[in-house]
């Protein structure tokens, strides 16, 4: 009786839930929505500091995923960079390829200009593996951190990938091949060309950058060894050629007399002294770290997190009173995508979106910092069917009615044999495997694609950009991916449209006037 009175109880809060969604609903939402949109003014301050966050291959449909994966099914859940104000989309194509890899989309988020497939800061003038053409100093392409740095500014970058991973290398390096992390991937054929690692410690800007953190101690230093808990990167360059970059790097510090720190650990990370340190290196596993949900635990001896990081790197570089310039990868989310494990891409994706909240706590968007999330490109995750409304993002759509197999909401337009899932019977009819056969919701479950590849490849659809702070709004339409680096240069007044070269413009526009009307004068 007791539990029937409940019932009955209960009974107008489930109808009530069920009809919340009516007309009257959706006109009160979208009149809140409509007035935040009519509050929103320009924001045209001189961004003192910038943070450039890149999502790599966080494509549309990882967004959207992400944001549904972090509300459990609540499709209505925001990201912190959901509630940005300004927004547009990039066109991510390279110099030669419609889709392109993330070495050339970062020499154009980072350098304002396209580069070919597998080069890094350098123009089109470089094509892919071009030892000597990369090595005409005309052909490079200098970054926001170098203009950052000739602006007084400090500059950092943080990254869940090797700190000589493609992302990172267009901020400091001039190589016309991303692979060439160490020595040891050079071929014969490159005399004269110098590794990413070496050009990230030895030349400029890479041994002026305050902060740098990441992995990739592999390619810094010669015969490093690897265990259980942090083994060598098999796919990843191995240095061999029995230089130590790390402590070439500290050498370097202490021959400038600047004080530094090289963290090994989360430990190391917690107790480095930010008001005393100048530069820090950040070196926590042989190749990339690992994925955040797999050192959960935090250990003192364990890789930190991207938002302690970049937590971190904020403390340390705002101490310049001329401001700071970072960008912050969260790589991962690509790695998990090219090995098509959504679940990991969703959670490295959410992972990003804490240290963008992070950032946000740490910072003054409305005076002085411009922060931008974006991606270098998007990825070949595919989300259809028809799941209903609060499923779980990484369940079942439905049936397909072909071939009477379920199917899940996400799968990949390519990828390997792990996600090839067709098997032939005796009969010889091609069947695609049932996904209810497997824990199509955990971590290590493989979607399943329709193209058989090697991995699965990146997608050549635009990404959004999402900015706040000053000149955010600069931001409002579809642009080539270039035009980021333009936007931060100008926001800051570095690079391009350092005060210098306003000056020089503002100058040459008013001698080309002035001739003008000396000339109308005297004809």
């Amino acid at each position: 009786m007791c539990k029937f009175l409940i019932a009955c109880l209960l009974l107008p809060v489930a109808v009530s839930s069920a009809l919340k969604e009516d007309k009257a609903y959706w006109a009160t939402q979208t009149q809140i929505e409509l007035d935040e949109a009519l509050k929103l003014t320009r924001n045209e301050n001189r961004a003192k500091n910038v943070i450039l966050f890149v999502g790599d291959g966080m494509g549309p449909n990882t967004i959207t995923a992400a944001r549904i994966f972090k509300g459990n099914g609540n499709e209505q859940t925001k990201l912190t960079f959901d509630e940005f104000p300004h927004i547009g989309l990039l066109k991510t194509y390279c110099a030669d390829k419609q889709v392109p890899d993330s070495a050339s989309t970062a020499t154009a988020l980072f350098c304002g200009v396209k580069g070919n497939y597998h080069t890094a800061g350098v123009d089109a003038n470089v094509p892919e593996g071009d030892c000597q053409a990369s090595q005409n100093p005309e052909y490079w392409v200098p970054s926001i951190i170098q203009w950052a740095q000739d602006a007084g500014k400090d500059t950092g970058f943080v990254t869940t990938t090797r700190v000589t991973h493609a992302t990172p290398s267009a901020l400091y390096a001039h190589s016309p091949d991303r692979n060439w992390e160490c020595e040891a991937k050079l071929p014969s054929s490159a005399q004269g060309c110098k590794d990413i690692a070496r050009q990230l410690i030895e030349n400029e800007p890479g041994k002026n950058i305050k902060v740098i953190m990441g992995g990739g101690r592999q390619c810094l230093v010669s015969n490093a060894t690897g265990d259980a808990s942090d083994p060598l990167d098999i796919w990843a360059c191995q240095s061999k050629d029995g230089r130590n970059l790390i402590k070439a790097w500290q050498q370097d510090k202490q021959s400038r007399n600047f004080s530094s720190a090289y963290l090994k650990t989360n430990e190391d990370l917690w107790n480095v002294d930010v008001a005393k340190t100048d530069f820090v290196l950040g070196i926590f596993a042989n190749g990339h770290l690992g994925y955040e949900n797999e050192h959960i635990d935090r250990r003192p001896t364990g890789m930190p997190t991207l938002k302690n990081m970049t937590s971190v790197a904020i403390q340390l570089l705002k101490k310049n009173p001329k401001g700071f310039l970072l960008v912050v990868e969260g790589g991962l989310i690509d790695f998990a995508h090219h090995r098509g494990v959504a679940k990991h891409a969703l959670y490295e994706t959410v992972a990003m979106d804490d240290a963008i909240a992070a950032a946000l706590n740490l910072t003054t968007q409305d005076s002085d910092t411009l922060i931008i999330v974006t991606s270098d490109h998007s990825h070949g995750l595919s989300m259809t069917g028809y799941p209903k409304r609060g499923a779980d993002i990484l369940g079942l759509a439905g049936t397909s009615k072909m071939d009477h197999t379920p199917y899940t909401t996400l799968s990949y337009t390519t990828g390997d044999n792990d996600s090839f899932k067709f098997s032939v019977t005796e009969e010889g009819t091609i069947v695609r495997d049932d996904p209810t056969k497997e824990a199509f919701s955990s971590f290590d479950y493989h979607q399943h694609t329709g193209i058989l590849t090697d991995e699965v490849l990146h997608g050549g659809s635009d990404v959004a950009v999402y900015a706040k702070g000053p000149m955010a709004h600069l931001f409002h339409s579809v642009h080539e991916q270039t035009y980021v680096a333009h936007v931060i240069a100008y926001a800051a007044k570095i690079g391009p449209y350092s005060s210098a070269s306003s000056f020089y413009s503002f100058s040459a526009t008013a001698i080309v006037l002035f001739s003008f009307f000396v000339f109308y004068i005297l004809c």
